[in-house]
């Protein structure tokens, strides 16, 4: 007789659970591994077509949405934004002696790129958007 592995029964751990505000009609699911070197910035400002979800494999994130504060991740954390409009201010290493290395499954609407840069002229007009920053 086969023997049956049991381990399946708990080898899932729920890492986040959310309700996007939406998912773009026709959207194609997209999963990256990102990876800056110490003291990186991270990509310019910028916004996802359709909603991002994300987990921090190694070093230190500094994240920050538009109309949130900015926030720190650090290995095995989860994070998410919705996409859309939202302008995705910073995504950098937040350490200068370690990799940062992370992990990103987006939803992309049809016919747009996953990935936007948001022009000097648009940041300036919507300052008022973004959090204050210490």
């Amino acid at each position: 007789m086969e023997t049956r592995s049991t381990a399946w029964q708990t080898a899932l751990t729920v890492l986040q659970e959310v309700t996007p505000p939406f998912v773009p009609e026709g959207a194609h699911a997209m999963t990256v591994v990102i990876e800056y070197p110490p003291g990186d910035p991270g990509a310019p400002p910028h916004r996802h077509s359709g909603p991002a979800f994300g987990y921090v494999l190694e070093g230190e994130m500094r994240f920050e949405l538009e109309g949130e504060p900015e926030r720190v991740f650090t290995a095995g954390d989860v994070f998410w934004e919705p996409g859309g409009d939202v302008i995705h201010y910073q995504d950098g290493n937040n350490r200068d002696d370690v990799p940062l290395r992370f992990t990103v499954t987006m939803l992309c609407a049809p016919d747009q790129e996953m990935f936007t840069l948001v022009p000097e002229e648009e940041l300036a007009q919507r300052k008022d958007r973004r959090a204050p920053r210490s």
